[in-house]
């Protein structure tokens, strides 16, 4: 048998374009996630990192109560939106909670989403059979289980193991919040735990240490997301790899978007970080 494809596959080093979202009205985590994507990303990757405007008086700072979630999750899928059209290959929802993960695939085009749990599932369920996650909170239990179990990935669940922080105050004392993980990681292999992802984007900073002295996987879940949005967008740039858009995967045609008049407002841009390519 002659093989008749033609080679069409494009070369790792094209240029690719990415859009992180910090799904909040508050810039103060940017540039921290900013220096991050650009201290691991692939040298032809371009990476915006943005975060949300929304309608004053609204001022939020984390997603911890399905209240403040609430506000985000139509921002959320805006941005896909602007992803779109607007020539992104990928697009990552910097939230644990997978905010409007769903509906942003659907009006994604064809830009790849990623957001941080489903990543983060992905990367650990290749290191292990069994997991933990260490969560600020007992209250972001039910929600993040639940987005678990959505994923396919109950079975592999070992526990929850909550830290006693709220987001807000993940980053303020390092050494503290290290020394509250450590105890929680310590708890989650007395679970049965063989690998633990952190439950929160704002978790950052910790993986390291934490893995080299227990010796299992501790995910990161912003480096995960990241790396997966990009792994995805370079696969659909060399391969063809785009979402699906029929049957579940099809979104409003664009008459019907164009009637609703739901993006007429254009994206709710707050303040932009470009990485450029290297």
């Amino acid at each position: 048998m002659s093989l008749t494809h033609a080679i069409k596959e494009k070369p790792a080093t094209t240029p690719i374009k990415l859009l992180w979202l910090n799904p909040a009205n508050t810039s103060a985590f940017d540039q921290l996630i900013a220096d991050m994507i650009k201290s691991v990303k692939i040298p032809n990757a371009e990476v915006h990192v943005i975060s949300l405007k929304l309608p004053e008086p609204v001022n939020l700072t984390n997603l911890e109560w399905r209240t403040f979630e609430s506000q985000i999750w139509f921002p959320v899928t805006q941005m896909a939106r602007y992803a779109a059209t607007n020539g992104y290959d990928g697009y990552a929802i910097g939230c644990f909670y997978d905010t409007a993960l769903d509906e942003a695939r659907e009006i994604s085009g064809d830009a790849i989403v990623s957001a941080p749990c489903d990543a983060s599932l992905k990367v650990i369920s290749t290191l292990c059979n069994r997991f933990s996650v260490i969560i600020g909170v007992e209250k972001w239990k039910v929600q993040m289980e639940d987005r678990i179990r959505h994923s396919g990935y109950g079975n592999k669940l070992v526990s929850f193991r909550a830290i006693g922080m709220h987001v807000n105050e993940l980053q303020v004392d390092k050494q503290k919040t290290e020394a509250k993980i450590r105890n929680a990681v310590q708890r989650a292999i007395e679970d049965g735990a063989e690998g633990v992802i952190l439950g929160c984007t704002i978790n950052f900073g910790f993986y390291c240490v934490l893995q080299d002295e227990f010796g299992i996987p501790v995910i990161d879940a912003t480096f995960a997301c990241y790396k997966e949005m990009e792994h995805a967008a370079m696969n659909k740039i060399q391969f063809g790899w785009k979402p699906s858009r029929v049957g579940s995967m099809g979104p409003p045609d664009e008459n019907r978007l164009d009637q609703s008049g739901v993006f007429a407002a254009g994206a709710p841009i707050g303040n932009k970080i470009v990485v450029p390519k290297t």
